[in-house]
């Protein structure tokens, strides 16, 4: 098993250019399907989600072209099989994605349970009842087997704000009969990016943006050329480890209007930025002090759906928590599991209460002690990164493979930044 091994201690900054969202590859990659002529995506991360999304289509008969490094075209004329693979489904979430559009195209789609992180109970219910809502039949036992005759437009209230459901929900009912009417959707960036590739392709979409969703169903889409958008996930853990080490930053190719809920929550900290166009700069030796809320309260940092501050963030502001003098409260309200890494944190020498499953009281600065650690998950195992950049002394981090399911090129990417890290590969 592949290691990184890390000596903290130094500050972290330079320039930097963001890798495409992974969030939106994955989902964009299966729309593909939706379409019999080519369709080319720009600023794809190489990261190991997405080459397995890759195979997926592959699978299914595919043909994929590398057009240059991180733009693809993708074809598929006619759709051999409606069944995914159990050994690639196992490996990724998002092999659910495929649902809708193989059902749009086919009228069928197999998929075996998905794969992917380990943080919590993640329902899948909310996909189920958007396509039976369209008219599809759910049959699951071993594998989850859906077919329709016919898919029509319907009222549909998704029962979470599902980002994934609502990517299915969507792929289904631009090729149904009919409007569709989605209500309670997701609307995070990279949600927008595939309403803005399907429009691309043909099909009538209002509301990109907001919960609520309105679609007119076409007889078929064509294909496309779409940019998808910067990965705002990981420039929001770039900002924390350059601020959590005290080093001075440029963040090159972003949304700025992406990184508002972020950067409320980082000011509660202490953290603040500038921004100018497509750019963010950290000043280096941030104050790293505690913001208290009105009266001198305990601050509080949760997440939420967007526009919240993003859950995959969490784990990293609770690593930068602990370089902060003060105390906060960070409520993980949407994974019952995701803040069990804090165990690891602590035993590096970190203050912190782990109330519950979804809530820990962070006292900072601690000086953290490099440690053996092991990734628990992406997002986990990046926060891990960001602890060992911080600790004195030298960290050696197990299940890398993790990681680099979202992060491209992570190592030269931080060597660059100025991080003393290396791969050792076993």
């Amino acid at each position: 098993m592949n290691q990184y091994l890390i000596e903290g201690g130094h500050a972290i900054g330079g320039k930097i250019k963001v890798s495409g969202n992974k969030n939106a590859a994955l989902p964009c990659i299966a729309a593909a399907l939706l379409t019999c002529e080519p369709v080319i995506l720009r600023n794809i991360p190489d990261i190991e989600d997405v080459q397995v999304m890759l195979e997926i289509y592959r699978s299914l008969g595919g043909k994929i072209k590398n057009l240059q490094p991180n733009v693809l075209s993708l074809s598929l004329g006619n759709i051999k099989t409606s069944e995914i693979p159990l050994e690639l489904a196992q490996k990724i979430r998002a092999s659910i994605l495929f649902a809708g559009p193989l059902l749009a195209r086919t009228g069928e789609a197999i998929l075996p349970p998905p794969g992917g992180d380990v943080i919590g109970r993640r329902r899948l219910d909310t996909h189920f009842l958007a396509l039976t809502e369209m008219g599809a039949r759910v049959n699951i036992n071993d594998n989850f087997k859906f077919s329709a005759n016919t898919l029509n437009g319907a009222d549909i209230y998704l029962d979470e704000a599902s980002v994934t459901a609502t990517e299915n929900a969507i792929m289904a009912a631009v090729l149904a009969k009919g409007k569709t009417i989605l209500t309670n959707t997701a609307c995070e960036p990279h949600v927008q990016d595939l309403c803005n590739m399907l429009v691309l392709m043909g099909a009538h979409i209002e509301g990109i943006g907001s919960n609520i969703l309105t679609i007119k169903g076409v007889e078929k889409l064509h294909g496309c050329d779409m940019e998808i958008g910067a990965d705002f996930m990981e420039a929001g853990s770039i900002i924390g480890l350059s601020a959590a080490t005290g080093g001075e930053l440029y963040i090159e190719g972003i949304t700025v209007k992406e990184f508002r809920p972020a950067k409320v929550a980082f000011g509660k900290l202490g953290i603040v930025w500038e921004h100018d166009a497509n750019i963010i700069y950290l000043k280096k030796n941030q104050a790293l002090e505690v913001n208290h809320d009105l009266g001198g309260m305990i601050p509080k940092i949760d997440d939420a759906p967007w526009p919240g501050f993003p859950p995959d963030l969490t784990s990293t502001i609770t690593v930068v928590a602990t370089q902060v003098k003060g105390t906060v409260l960070i409520h993980e309200k949407m994974f019952e599991s995701r803040m069990f890494f804090v165990d690891k944190l602590i035993a590096m020498g970190a203050r912190i209460v782990l109330c519950d499953p979804h809530r820990a009281v962070v006292s900072g600065p601690t000086t953290l002690t490099g440690s053996l650690l092991h990734s628990p998950d992406i997002r986990a195992g990046m926060a891990l990164v960001i602890a060992a950049m911080c600790a004195q002394g030298k960290s050696t981090i197990t299940n890398i493979g993790q990681i680099e399911r979202g992060y491209e090129n992570l190592v030269p990417r931080l060597k660059s930044l100025g991080a003393r890290i290396q791969e050792k590969r076993l």
